[in-house]
């Protein structure tokens, strides 16, 4: 033996860990001897030799292995080889690669003609890996983190999966023969799902493998002995699989393997076609069910399939809505595991004790789950990716994530420091004074009580932010509310209908309820109704426990009569559909928000209740007072399709419907809230109609090209087509309940047919794209429509054809048109489609309103026609109202004024034909001095105060009359100008 004691540089550990070294030392002193003599009868070279060549920094590196890791002092004491072995292949440096490893296993398996042999091979081979992982681990080795070893762990178990999994398939193939394909011709194999910390690849340096076993379709295996269902081949297979991993021999075992989450655990079937999986987590699946299949991925066998078989169940994972009932699971689960803990006295266990492991995995859980059906860049396995990607999403500040990270992988780090020591399943701190020193300095400090200080400080830090998401909202209420308020347990009480009339009366009354008695009533009625008496067990309960908090929220409104004769009809709403009174339970800020909102204004308690998924809109309030500029808005709703199949086009029309409803919100929000101008206000509602018309033409164009092909000479890549906005649309006014007038154009000769698989003519072609973009509008889906339309503004309206060329328009403009047409044709713009033909379209609008005009026939013309409005839409003569839109010195006299004159006008001041809304209109009649500034900024300042006025009655329900006072101001100035301009004998050019 040439290895002395010198060999090892003891003096580079802390005192108190030299002689666990030393001891360890001497045994592998001895096992290196009597490797030699081994060596000696084979010729082969000498570990001792091989030992004494390694450098002074790996023998630094192996003392302080030796001093922390008694699996590692086993492993070297049985194959002393291995540690130059691993020294040469860099293994003690970097994890091999992937193809690498796969390739040593293989080669190995190969020449193995049993069982016994084979499960020999992979212990071994899994026991030489951990040892370079648990090395490099130990030792903190440059760029080497956490992550890595949960990672190379990971990798490692999914090669032994692989490995044994296609030996065990070739040696049973005489016997059982081989899976018959599946309908498609594709051959089958068993779909290993790994679960946990497996299918999120971390796993750690000692963990069970929990896996779920299953095959696509149901059969007979062909070219064994005797045919076997494939039920029973994949059970056989299954068992055989286990115990090649799992089962203790000699060498030990490769991993511990855990099937109890399988569909009915340990009582159900070990393998499941996909056909029963998908009827069983969709008729019996629990929630338990749906926190565990967040990790699920296919790590061997048929991983294609696999990814077929998670695909079919995601609908069970993710929900579309916001599922905030999953933090009732979660909070309940973590109530078992704390009662469990608290029973065991597992206070010390770092994984499910307060502040620990598990703690940080349920924060990102409880997003993934209540949000990942909505923002699918969560739908990932890794803790470490979900976790990153919560601050872009704006559901987890970035400081918060700069410590949970941090804090995790110095969790993960002691839990792989704990279970080093021996190669066990622990996440208990030791109690023993050695394994205390060993673990503190595997973690980089100098004793126990220094690491303890540091976990305390960690584990308080998870504990606040776990119980920041996943606290119950009640705790929060009662510590805001003050003496002078009704504490939750009163409202609870009056709910309930345990309180007598007279005392929950007082309460109502000493809560601000102005009408008390009608409260009362109200809630009796909604509490004995049949809706909530029928309710399911669980739904009642989310109820139950709603109701207290929005009684508070309502009680905290300054008009709590008007707010909950609002809110209830949202309640009702939402009876059957019990996520969202999750939501508004788990969110009380929502529903202060929601308290607001609703008596404010009707129109929003009526979407509300039409709609209920914009409550998710009531979580952000920094964007919910906030709406998007055009850009920002393009931009998300670009990001919203792009999660979406391409192909499928009910799905993206469903999130086109919630968008408009949900940015609508915003605007109606920022409106009540008054933060937003009047002008602003019609502009975003605007931005809110261009791009989802870009979107709309853009999925039309798509669904029609793929169909019929594309025109002769027509770019498929990009829709040659406009859509001109007329009326509102086109003046950027528009208000919360306007149509879209709308015209198509194309700028197509109309000849020759599509190249298509079913080829169609060129105006077939464009009419029914223009179909297809009415439809996509109009047609009503749960989430309603996105619009309605008119097209009457088209050439020669109903009777004319729905998509026209630009040159037929142009034809028609300049000969057909009436001059009502043309009046509307100063308020069109393009709102959506080809830049080019937009250009052409523009120039074509200057000539027809610039041309030449005889400003008196256009006079009479202009006020015939506004005299016909009035007549049909306006007051009657006896009326004592004043409607603000219609009649005499309102909103159209104004519109018809800027039409007028830029008819009149534009032939000399081509600046006129510069925008299309009217307070521009005005702006630019000032600057080319038609019209005195004085003149303008009054004429200006009544239009914005009727369109303030419609906006107004939109969002309280009233309706667009005053009386005859409240703007008589701004008739008596429209009524002026009027007259002096446009009505005869009076009337002068401007």
């Amino acid at each position: 033996m040439q290895v002395n004691n010198d060999f090892l540089p003891l003096s580079t550990l802390p005192a108190s860990l030299q002689t666990v070294a030393q001891s360890a030392w001497q045994r592998l002193v001895e096992a290196l001897a009597q490797a030699d003599n081994v060596a000696e009868m084979t010729q082969q070279e000498l570990p001792s030799s091989s030992w004494q060549g390694l450098s002074e920094a790996r023998r630094e590196a192996l003392a302080r292995v030796l001093s922390i890791s008694t699996f590692v002092v086993d492993s070297l004491a049985r194959y002393p080889h291995w540690l130059t072995e691993l020294d040469v292949a860099g293994e003690l440096d970097a994890n091999p690669g992937r193809e690498a490893l796969e390739n040593w296993l293989n080669e190995s398996l190969e020449r193995i003609d049993d069982e016994e042999g084979m499960q020999r091979v992979i212990r071994r081979f899994r026991r030489q890996r951990m040892l370079g992982i648990i090395w490099r681990d130990l030792n903190r080795v440059p760029n080497h983190a956490m992550w890595d070893t949960a990672t190379a762990v990971s990798e490692l178990a999914e090669l032994c999966l692989e490995a044994a999994l296609s030996w065990l398939e070739q040696f049973y193939a005489t016997r059982w023969g081989t899976p018959a394909p599946r309908k498609d011709g594709m051959p089958q194999r068993l779909v290993i799902l790994g679960m946990g910390k497996l299918g999120a690849g971390e796993l750690n340096l000692s963990s069970d493998i929990d896996l779920i076993f299953a095959f696509p379709e149901k059969g007979e295996t062909q070219g064994g002995r005797k045919p076997l269902e494939h039920q029973e081949y994949f059970t056989k297979l299954g068992q055989k699989l286990i115990a090649a991993l799992d089962a203790m021999t000699a060498d030990g075992f490769a991993f511990r393997v855990d099937m109890r989450l399988r569909p009915l655990g340990d009582g159900g079937p070990l393998v499941g076609s996909f056909a029963m999986l998908s009827s069983y987590y969709q008729d019996q699946g629990r929630e338990w069910e749906r926190y565990a299949m967040l990790k699920a991925r296919p790590v061997a066998g048929d991983v294609d399939a696999g990814h077929e078989l998670l695909a079919g169940l995601r609908p069970f994972v993710y929900r579309r809505y916001l599922d905030f009932g999953a933090i009732e699971s979660l909070r309940e689960l973590k109530a078992m595991i704390n009662r469990e803990v608290k029973r065991k006295g597992m206070q010390s266990n770092i994984k499910l004790g307060p502040g620990g492991i598990r703690e940080v995995e349920f924060v990102v859980q409880a997003f993934q789950l209540i949000r990942g059906g909505r923002d699918t860049e969560l739908q990932v396995t890794s803790l470490k990716t979900a976790l990153n990607r919560l601050p872009e999403l704006g559901l987890l500040p970035q400081a918060v994530v700069d410590e949970l990270l941090p804090d995790y992988a110095f969790l993960r780090d002691i839990e792989h420091a704990l279970q080093a020591l021996e190669d066990r399943q622990t996440q208990t701190l030791p109690i023993d004074d050695s394994d205390r020193e060993r673990v503190a300095f595997a973690m980089g400090h100098e004793d126990w009580s220094g690491l303890m200080a540091q976990l305390d400080e960690v584990r308080e830090r998870v504990r606040q932010h776990f119980d920041a998401v996943i606290a119950d909202p009640e705790d929060d209420v009662d510590e805001a509310n003050d003496a002078s308020q009704l504490g939750l347990a009163q409202w609870r009480l009056m709910w309930r209908g345990e309180l007598d009339a007279d005392e929950a009366i007082a309460h109502l009354t000493e809560a601000g309820f102005h009408e008390p008695e009608k409260a009362l009533k109200r809630l009796q009625s909604l509490y004995h109704s049949r809706q909530v008496q029928s309710m399911q067990r669980i739904g009642f309960e989310r109820l139950d426990a709603l109701m207290p908090l929005l009684l508070d929220a309502v009680a905290s409104n300054d008009a709590p009569d008007t707010a909950l004769v609002r809110v209830q009809p949202l309640i009702e709403a939402v009876l059957r559909r019990t996520a969202y009174l999750a939501l508004l339970r788990e969110n009380p800020h929502a529903l202060e928000h929601l308290m607001h909102l609703c008596a404010a204004s009707p129109w929003i308690a009526e979407q509300l209740s039409r709609y209920p998924i914009l409550l998710d809109e009531l979580l952000t309030p920094e964007t919910l007072y906030t709406p998007a500029d055009k850009a920002r808005l393009a931009d998300e709703l670009r990001q919203t399709l792009n999660r979406l199949p391409e192909d499928d086009e009910e799905a993206q029309l469903e999130a086109l419907r919630v968008f408009k409803h949900a940015k609508t919100l915003h605007v109606a929000a920022s409106d009540v809230a008054g933060t937003r101008h009047l002008m602003k206000v019609s502009d975003y509602l605007t931005f809110i109609a261009e791009v989802i018309l870009d979107a709309v033409l853009a999925m039309a164009w798509k669904h029609i090209t793929r169909k019929h092909g594309v025109p002769e000479g027509v770019n498929a890549s990009e829709a040659e087509f406009l859509i001109i906005g007329y009326g509102k649309l086109g003046g950027i006014e528009l208000g919360y309940s306007s149509d879209l007038d709308l015209v198509f154009l194309h700028d197509s000769d109309g000849k020759g047919a599509t190249d298509g698989p079913r080829p169609i003519d060129t105006t077939m072609f464009f009419t029914r794209l223009g179909q297809r973009i009415i439809h996509l509008l109009t047609a009503v889906t749960p989430a309603g429509s996105l619009y309605e339309v008119d097209m009457r503004l088209r050439p020669s309206g109903n009777s004319g054809l729905l998509v026209t060329s630009l040159k037929a328009f142009a034809d028609y403009q300049h000969q057909n048109a009436w001059t009502w047409e043309h009046q509307a044709l100063v308020r069109a713009r393009v709102v959506a489609g080809s830049g080019l033909l937009a250009e052409k379209f523009g120039s074509l609008r200057g000539d027809i309103l610039s041309r030449q005009r005889d400003n008196a026939a256009l006079r009479d013309e202009v006020v015939k026609m506004r005299q016909k409005m009035r007549d049909h839409l306006g007051s009657k003569a006896t009326s004592d109202t004043f409607n603000v839109k219609h009649d005499a010195g309102g909103m159209v006299d104004i519109e018809f004024l800027c039409q007028y004159a830029v008819l009149a006008l534009a032939n000399q001041t081509p600046a006129l034909l510069t925008y299309s809304d009217n307070v521009r209109i005005l702006e630019s009649l000032t600057e080319s001095g038609y019209l005195p500034f004085d003149e303008a900024e009054r004429l200006r300042e009544a239009y914005l105060a009727y369109r303030s006025a419609t906006h107004r009655a939109a969002l309280t329900g009233e309706k667009t009359r005053s009386d005859g006072e409240e703007f008589s101001r701004q008739r008596e100035i429209v009524t002026a100008l009027w007259q002096r301009f446009l009505e005869p004998p009076m009337a002068n050019d401007l």
